[in-house]
């Protein structure tokens, strides 16, 4: 039966996602998985005990319930709010905890948060040394490289919630975008726990993730470590937000759960992706990334010695749009470089 099972799991069908972490998606969902998504969404970045770690063992004490007191069923939104009559009166029901896997691209991680938005145990493995060994990441490295650390990874982020599969309400997982061979692997592992767990599987959109995840963050700005710190307000909708990574430049306007508008992104490269190109072409250290190298270099550099061009400074459409754009950038530190050290 465990043969069948694991074969049934390889067979399984990784919902489509982009091969290169480049560009925008403009399309941030599918109606079939909203409610889901959405119920475990709204419960965990708008909690007001917001993202801390826990001090001690989790009470049995808990705030309105994300799933349904009979079953690990998620709930939507609208069917909360008409039984919250009923579970006001009710008895208390047992805390409820999602395990969230990430595999988009080069860290293996996993996390375990409660309904209230602690941070119960957590795990993450980076591949850094892998990419600056071979000046990027490999996609079939990466992979495997994925493969080696996802079981001892989530074992680690549930042994430190003192969670067993069984305890959880929900698995959460990255289904995209990002490496399609990465991204399968975080998805099979949270078939799998979803499986032994008996509870559902919640599929998420990576950049929809770090748009809302300052709301779970504002609520406690140390992790309750600092005892001086003030806690600041999640920002209210709608809220602007700028998302940096190394395959995106996303400018949204966040105007509720699985709201969102697209006000600007890349036209070709992202900054990160340039960052990591310049720092290959200058022959840096990659371990820590492209953008920290070149700037630990730019300390001991002179701002003056290149004039290079303000990306999309001159564009016709300017007023129109809140693009970015740095190819035209990358090619002229090529040619500096070319014409400065004699390299390319």
């Amino acid at each position: 039966e465990q043969q069948a099972s694991k074969q049934a799991q390889q067979r399984a069908v990784l919902p489509r996602a982009k091969e290169e972490e480049g560009g925008g998606p403009r399309d941030w969902g599918h109606p079939s998985i909203a409610m889901q998504r959405h119920a475990v969404l709204s419960r965990l970045i708008t909690g007001a005990a917001g993202l801390r770690r826990r001090r001690q063992t989790p009470s049995a004490s808990v705030s309105p319930s994300l799933f349904s007191s009979s079953s690990k069923r998620l709930d939507h939104p609208d069917e909360r709010r008409a039984s919250a009559s009923r579970a006001s009166t009710s008895a208390p029901s047992a805390p409820r905890y999602v395990l969230g896997i990430e595999t988009s691209c080069d860290d293996t991680a996993a996390a375990v948060v409660s309904e209230s938005g602690e941070v119960l145990g957590e795990s993450i493995l980076s591949s850094v040394d892998l990419q600056a060994k071979f000046g990027g990441v490999v996609p079939n490295l990466a992979r495997q490289a994925h493969e080696d650390a996802i079981d001892g990874v989530v074992a680690e982020a549930l042994h430190a919630a003192q969670l067993e599969p069984p305890d959880l309400s929900g698995v959460a997982v990255t289904i995209g975008p990002g490496l399609s061979l990465c991204l399968k692997v975080g998805v099979l592992k949270a078939r799998e726990v979803a499986h032994l767990g008996g509870c559902p599987l919640i599929p998420v959109h990576h950049m929809e993730a770090h748009a809302l995840v300052a709301r779970a963050l504002a609520a406690a700005s140390s992790y309750d470590d600092d005892p001086s710190s003030s806690a600041q307000p999640a920002p209210a909708f709608p809220f602007l937000a700028l998302l940096v990574s190394g395959g995106h430049n996303l400018l949204v306007l966040v105007e509720g759960l699985g709201v969102y508008k697209i006000l600007g992104t890349t036209l070709d490269d992202a900054v990160g992706e340039a960052y990591d190109k310049v720092a290959r072409l200058l022959g840096l250290d990659l371990s820590r990334g492209g953008g920290p190298a070149v700037e630990e270099l730019a300390l001991s550099g002179d701002a003056e010695a290149h004039a290079f061009p303000v990306p999309l400074k001159n564009s016709r459409d300017k007023a129109k749009n809140c693009d970015f754009s740095f190819a035209g950038l990358k090619t002229s530190v090529r040619t500096a470089v070319e014409r400065t050290i004699g390299i390319g």
